[in-house]
């Protein structure tokens, strides 16, 4: 029987991750399991791969203020690119009460030490962008160190890294069971025969439920459609933008390629493994984006360019991290509903760090663990796009 100190089930950006923080705190015998036959055919790769500080609960500003430098850092550190391209984010509020959500955010914000962080006035909107209509916005949010990263080169980077350190990573292997005996976990059953290992990660994105429920663990994590349109070239618009949220409707952009990528969250969507791309949302999608910037009612889009992806998300918009309760060596990275590409570099670190030595000093980890939907003490994230 073969055997690894450590196995995640899951090569996506966060499971790479993992394994790329554990071979370098030391932990060299490594597994990385994932089903496809090529890396990052999940929710990875499908990522708009957007990355930001601007979030509304202490730990999630934590996670970016270790993960964007990171990604700033990534080139040098790891010696592979991550594409990251600090053009920030800009939150358009066109009601006072989003400007007074901004306010105690940014408040947040400053006061975990996010230095480039600023709110600006309507006017200053308006000299940046004079091709977005703005009678109606009252003020924003901008920070210059938010911006994008290249998910499939970062999710690529931490893998060869971790692999020239010792991780195995193995493509094309279905995990069919997880073993478990009186201490816990004991293997991992899959197409290849079964791993025997003490450790366990789930990283298994929109499919984690499914993979938790073969240790015994129930896991509130279910997937939710989200799908972007990329555009043809488009020059009547500065590359140089940042990722631009209309407040308003939650219509949001940002450049890619020669064009621009187009996300809103569609409200009537509902749960599921849906992964088709549904051509009448290019219609609801261009209103929205055609009412914000007048000059976007000329954007050629292909529909087939266009594409679907799965958010893992939770009740309360934040991950589950930590070991399972009663299943000790079952570690869980799971439902980041929308967040996993940016707060991947944390996750890894802080999923090394319980691993190892069973603590983490980045966050409170014990805000995120499993226990905390059946405790009743959920944490609301609101800034989710």
């Amino acid at each position: 029987m073969q055997s690894a100190e450590v196995v995640i089930i899951g090569g996506g950006i966060v499971g790479s991750s993992i394994a790329y923080h554990l071979t370098e705190a030391g932990c060299k015998d490594v597994l990385v399991i994932e089903r496809e036959s090529a890396q990052g055919k999940g929710s990875t790769g499908k990522s708009m791969g957007g990355v930001r500080a601007q979030f509304s609960t202490p730990v999630n500003i934590q996670m970016s203020l270790y993960s964007i430098p990171f990604y700033a850092s990534f080139d040098e550190r790891l010696g592979y690119p991550a594409g990251y391209r600090p053009q920030g984010y800009l939150f358009c509020a066109t009601q006072d009460k989003h400007l007074a959500y901004l306010r105690t955010n940014y408040e947040k914000q400053v006061a975990m030490g996010l230095k480039d962080v600023r709110l600006i006035s309507a006017d200053e909107i308006r000299s940046m962008f004079p091709q977005l209509r703005s009678d109606d916005i009252v003020g924003g949010s901008f920070c210059s160190t938010d911006g994008f990263v290249d998910p499939y080169s970062a999710m690529i980077g931490f893998m060869t890294c971790a692999a020239d350190h010792g991780a195995k990573l193995w493509k094309n292997t279905q995990v069919t069971g997880i073993v478990r005996d009186e201490k816990g976990i004991a293997g991992v059953e899959t197409s290849r025969g079964t791993v025997a290992t003490r450790k366990v990660v789930n990283a298994a994105g929109a499919w984690a439920a499914a993979v938790a429920s073969m240790a015994g663990v129930y896991l509130p994590v279910e997937p939710l459609r989200r799908m972007l349109v990329p555009t043809e070239p488009f020059d009547q618009f500065p590359h140089s933008a940042p990722m631009i949220i209309d407040m308003s409707t939650g219509f949001h952009f940002r450049p890619e390629g020669l064009g621009f990528l187009l996300a809103w969250n569609d409200p009537e969507e509902t749960p599921g493994y849906k992964l088709d791309f549904e051509p009448s949302f290019i219609e609801k999608i261009l209103t929205r984006a055609a009412d914000r910037v007048p000059i976007f009612e000329n954007l050629a889009v292909n529909p087939k360019r266009a594409w679907a992806g799965l958010y893992e998300m939770t009740p309360d918009h934040h991950p589950i991290l930590g070991e399972a309760p009663g299943m000790p060596g079952f570690f869980l990275a799971n439902g980041f509903s929308g967040h996993g590409v940016m707060h991947a570099p944390a996750t890894g670190k802080i999923l090394a760090d319980l691993v190892t030595a069973g603590k983490t000093e980045l966050v409170d980890v014990s805000l995120l663990n499993l226990s905390r939907f059946a405790e009743d003490r959920m944490i609301e994230e609101t800034a989710v796009l």
